[in-house]
């Protein structure tokens, strides 16, 4: 895990990360760097597939409900009018999909984010506590296929960082 002091350092630093060919980096910022994230090659979350699937499934329970509801369970003849209704089932189903949207939303992205996560070995690091505040790391994980220990202690201080740690589990 390398320290730098800057926004502008840290993503000179994690482009240079990337073009070195580390694919597993993370990075921490006291404030998001919209150019920090596409400097890591960060994908893009599928947070908005389960918002989808969660608006999908809404609206077919919303529909499910009403239709036995209204059409199997207690069907009640009113004046004549059509036990399916359709245009009176409209606001139930987009409330009922909007309501599991949001669910997906908010779960998806608990889940994804690995929450919660009281402990994480970053936190053994005791610069890491600046993080929060006026410090910019870059963490290269063990598991990359090009991590070397000593390589990478060497690649991130030939980057100009201001402290190069070992991260220990």
């Amino acid at each position: 895990m390398a320290r730098f002091d800057t926004p502008t350092e840290v993503v000179r630093a994690a482009r240079a990360t990337h073009d070195a060919g580390y694919r597993k980096v993370n990075a921490y910022s006291p404030f998001p760097i919209e150019e920090l994230s596409e400097a890591i090659g960060f994908h893009k979350d599928h947070v908005s597939k389960t918002v989808l699937l969660g608006g999908l499934t809404g609206a077919a329970a919303g529909f499910a409900l009403q239709y036995f509801t209204s059409v199997i369970d207690y069907p009640i003849n009113v004046g004549g009018r059509p036990l399916l209704s359709l245009p009176s089932f409209v606001p139930i189903i987009f409330e009922t999909a909007i309501l599991l949207a949001a669910f997906g939303a908010a779960l998806g992205m608990i889940i994804m984010n690995r929450l919660p996560q009281p402990y994480h070995p970053v936190f053994n690091v005791p610069s890491f506590k600046r993080a929060s505040r006026d410090a910019f790391f870059i963490c290269i994980k063990s598991e990359d296929p090009m991590f070397d220990q000593a390589g990478a202690r060497n690649f991130l201080t030939g980057l100009g960082a201001k402290e190069v740690t070992d991260v220990e589990a």
